[in-house]
C-alpha cells in the first residue's frame, strides 16, 4: 500500500503500539480547514484539552520546521512541523518535555470533494508515557480525535457561513 504520510522510520504504524485513524467529510473548503490547522491561535476553539500553543523562534503560524510547545493530555509537549503541503497535508511530531522516550507523530490529509473536503487524521505513539495513558483509557485517543474532527468541522462551517453572510451584507450595501 502506498503511504501518503511520510512517517519517520521509528513512527511507522507497524512499529508503534498506539496507532489510530479518524476521518470525516466536512462541508468546508480545504482553504478554511488549512487556515484553522495552521493558525494555532484558533486551536483552542476545536482542539480538545489545548488551551494555548506557543510558537518558538519567532514563527507566527505553522510552516515546515516550526517548533512549538503546548499542553496535551495534561503534559507539556514539544513538537515540530515535519510535513507541510499547503491545503493538502500537515504533520507534526514531538514528545512530552519530561521524556523524549515517549514520542508521537500526528498527520492531517485534506482532500477536496464536492461541497467541501475529506479530512483524515492519523497518529502513532510510542513510549511509556503514552502507553500508560492508553492503558487507563484504551479508546481515549481515538475518541479525542473523533471530537477534534467534529469540533474542527463545526468551527470551519460556522466560519464559512459567517464570511458568506458578511460578503452578502457587503454586496447588499453596494446596491443601496
Amino acid at each position: 500500500m502506498f503511504e501518503i504520510i511520510n512517517w519517520p522510520e521509528d513512527m511507522v504504524p507497524s512499529r508503534c503500539p498506539i496507532h489510530f485513524t479518524n476521518e470525516l467529510e466536512v462541508a468546508a473548503s480545504p482553504e478554511t480547514i488549512w487556515s484553522l490547522l495552521t493558525n494555532t491561535n484558533a486551536w483552542p476553539q476545536f482542539y480538545p484539552s489545548i488551551a494555548q500553543v506557543h510558537l518558538l523562534h519567532g514563527h507566527q503560524s505553522l510552516q515546515m520546521g516550526t517548533e512549538f510547545e503546548t499542553s496535551f493530555a495534561g503534559q507539556d509537549v514539544l513538537a515540530s512541523v515535519q510535513e507541510f503541503e499547503p491545503m493538502k497535508r500537515i504533520a507534526w511530531g514531538g514528545h512530552p518535555k519530561v521524556t523524549e522516550e515517549s514520542r508521537a507523530y500526528h498527520a492531517w490529509i485534506i482532500t477536496p470533494i464536492p461541497g467541501g473536503c475529506h479530512l483524515w487524521t492519523e497518529e502513532t505513539m510510542r513510549g511509556p508515557y503514552w502507553i500508560e495513558l492508553a492503558k487507563a483509557a484504551p479508546d481515549g485517543f481515538w475518541l479525542a480525535h473523533e471530537r477534534l474532527l467534529a469540533d474542527l468541522a463545526k468551527v470551519a462551517t460556522e466560519l464559512e457561513l459567517s464570511v458568506k453572510s458578511q460578503n452578502e451584507t457587503a454586496a447588499g450595501r453596494k446596491f443601496l
